[in-house]
């Protein structure tokens, strides 16, 4: 492999990788909610939707629904219940294919990253929508970022919905402004010809094959989720979450830190790059050993400050390297 390639491959992982309530009504239906122009548009805008099982969800168009990661059998049964047909993710992460067939859901794999949606991708995710069997859910992990910005790009260049709907659907889902190339990708969105889209030969695959270094990343994102939610109740395993031991996902963040740092990509990156990768895994190393020693008396005795101390430098690396060298629009590259 060059090291041009190498380059490419680790600037693939670093824009793959996330930055570290429940309703008691039922959700809305999907099909015939909201007003309508003649055109058949929701004449309202998007709007959110109440759910007890998906985050974030944000229907966009009467084919197109966004939000985070169905994590469960309630959340696949909560998308069958909506009547969607199609789940689009554009996360890093593998597809639950089994679980979504076992809902009768058809799943299709169309990842990118923060620093925007690539001309190619755009178009794929036009046909998607405009063509696949609806209404469909496109997501990323949280629901935020990539899945609101990839809906409303694909709604916009499919010709479902006006271009001056593309900001407010990713102002309403959350998404972090400093995300430059996702609001360049909504503000530059424009409808394709049909003809564009009928020409365009698209394979729609369950599952995108996705580089090691990419992986890597995706698993990082998703252990530093888990030490959040741990962190949230205390640094103590949540009620609701009984398969998280604090120790043990500090371990695994500590790992996935020694094995990037192993890497033939990462010793070719800039020295920035390996030295906030060096102190993370040093402060997750320190997180996991005080987390091991700590023995708390109650449930109600205060966790160490030094947890709290550690996991900020975690995250102060990781937002550090994001800013660098993941969020930097794909236009500025």
């Amino acid at each position: 492999m060059t090291r041009a390639c190498r380059h490419r491959l680790i600037f693939l992982a670093v824009i793959l990788l996330a930055v570290p309530g429940c309703s008691e009504t039922e959700p809305p239906p999907l099909v015939g909610s909201g007003h309508r122009d003649e055109s058949g548009r929701r004449a309202g805008g998007p709007e959110k939707i109440s759910s007890r099982h998906l985050p974030n969800p944000v229907r966009i168009h009467e084919r197109v629904i966004s939000g985070g990661l169905p994590e469960s059998d309630a959340a696949f049964q909560e998308l069958a219940d909506l009547g969607v047909r199609t789940i689009i993710s554009v996360d890093g992460m593998t597809p639950d294919v089994e679980t979504a067939g076992r809902f009768g859901l058809r799943y299709v794999h169309l990842p990118h990253g923060y620093d925007g949606i690539p001309d190619r991708r755009v178009r794929e995710l036009a046909k998607a929508v405009r063509e696949l069997d609806g209404p469909i859910y496109i997501h990323c992990h949280h629901g935020k970022h990539r899945s609101p910005a990839a809906a409303s790009v694909a709604c916009v260049s499919a010709g479902l919905i006006p271009s001056q709907q593309a900001i407010p659907i990713l102002e309403l889902a959350g998404t972090n402004p400093n995300y430059r190339g996702l609001f360049e990708a909504a503000r530059n969105a424009s409808a394709f010809e049909d003809a564009l889209l009928d020409e365009l030969q698209v394979d729609f695959r369950e599952v995108q094959e996705i580089p090691p270094m990419a992986d890597a990343m995706v698993h990082l994102s998703h252990t530093s989720d888990h030490l959040k939610q741990i962190a949230a109740v205390g640094w103590r395993t949540p009620t609701d979450h009984p398969d998280l031991d604090p120790a043990h996902e500090a371990l695994l963040l500590r790992e996935l830190f020694t094995e990037l740092l192993r890497t033939d990509e990462v010793a070719e990156q800039p020295d920035d790059f390996q030295e906030w990768l060096r102190e993370s895994e040093a402060a997750a190393k320190s997180l996991e050993t005080e987390l091991k020693q700590w023995q708390p008396e109650a449930t109600t005795e205060e966790p160490p400050a030094r947890f709290a101390e550690l996991a900020e430098r975690i995250g102060a690396n990781c937002k550090a390297c994001h800013v660098k060298y993941r969020d930097v629009p794909l236009s500025e590259k």
